[in-house]
């Protein structure tokens, strides 16, 4: 049945995913007219039901980055690790679990990587990453995306990743201080990573048991080649500091595994500077109107 219609509007306020499943799977176009079901939890807390029902689960749930891992070692290993134990436990066998994962783990080796080369975190925020990563691909019906540092402009973002944070200084202090300035990261705009777990949705059986590195191979830039773009676009001053860098990662990520399957992200390195420089041209984190 599902697949012999052109699209699907579904309008309702409750099973859109159970409905919408069978007809994604055919890819075929979905519309919801209703706000999704969100049922918030706290993965420290999660019960097997609230799992049951769903054929594919999206991980996500983790402390992120060197700063936030840092600054709550404990929060990083319960919610990282442990909270991972918890939620393999409530699966069953046939569900499917995408988790996501970091190119951070690869550490500083400066040299072109992918996904068969060995992992060397340099952080603990890579060495939990790689920990969840690791419990999850020893169950069957697993993706793991290892993902470049994001970018762009969300509902929710996040300020503290290397280019929003650098567009943000220049636009607000007027100068990036950069430290480890010729060490190379890889990057992804927000939009084109929730493309890959489409990919996952539309078409999962070619993807299921593999690793893949999420980006594109014409997206590694040093430290120094990002501040030189956003210069560009803001006039930022870009001061070369000879201390380093606490997070020390540097690499070369290479995404021939997911390219190969169609995956092509569409936002450029400039495009995500653009939109980052017009919101923050108006938009300040710590705006007395934010709500509290």
């Amino acid at each position: 049945m599902s697949g012999k219609i052109d699209a699907l509007i579904v309008a309702r306020d409750d099973m859109h995913a159970e409905i919408a499943m069978p007809f994604l799977k055919n890819k075929t176009p979905v519309f919801i007219d209703k706000p999704l079901t969100i049922n918030k939890k706290d993965i420290r807390n999660i019960k097997k039901t609230d799992l049951s029902k769903h054929d594919i689960v999206f991980h996500l749930a983790a402390i992120s980055g060197y700063p936030a891992c840092e600054a709550n070692p404990h929060s990083a290993r319960t919610i990282n690790v442990d909270s991972t134990r918890l939620l393999l436990n409530y699966l069953s066998k046939n569900q499917i679990l995408v988790c996501a994962s970091t190119t951070s783990m690869y550490g500083s080796s400066g040299k072109e990587l992918d996904e068969m080369a060995a992992v060397k975190p340099v952080s603990l925020y890579g060495t939990t990453s790689f920990e969840r990563e690791t419990l999850c691909m020893n169950r069957p019906n697993t993706v793991a995306f290892r993902f470049a540092t994001i970018f762009g402009i969300s509902r929710r973002m996040r300020i503290d990743l290397l280019l929003n944070d650098f567009t943000n200084k220049a636009v607000t202090e007027r100068c990036i201080v950069l430290y480890d300035y010729h060490s190379v990261r890889t990057f992804l705009h927000i939009r084109d990573a929730i493309d890959a777990y489409m990919m996952v949705v539309k078409n999962p059986e070619p993807m299921i048991n593999e690793i893949y590195n999420v980006g594109a191979n014409n997206m590694n830039f040093s430290k120094l080649e990002v501040a030189e773009e956003i210069k560009k676009y803001t006039g930022v001053e870009i001061m070369k500091s000879g201390l380093e860098d606490p997070d020390r990662r540097d690499f070369i990520i290479n995404f021939d595994k997911i390219s190969s399957l169609g995956f092509n992200p569409k936002k450029t390195l400039n495009e995500g500077i653009e939109e980052l420089v017009r919101l923050y041209s108006w938009h300040r984190t710590n705006n007395l109107f934010n709500t509290i």
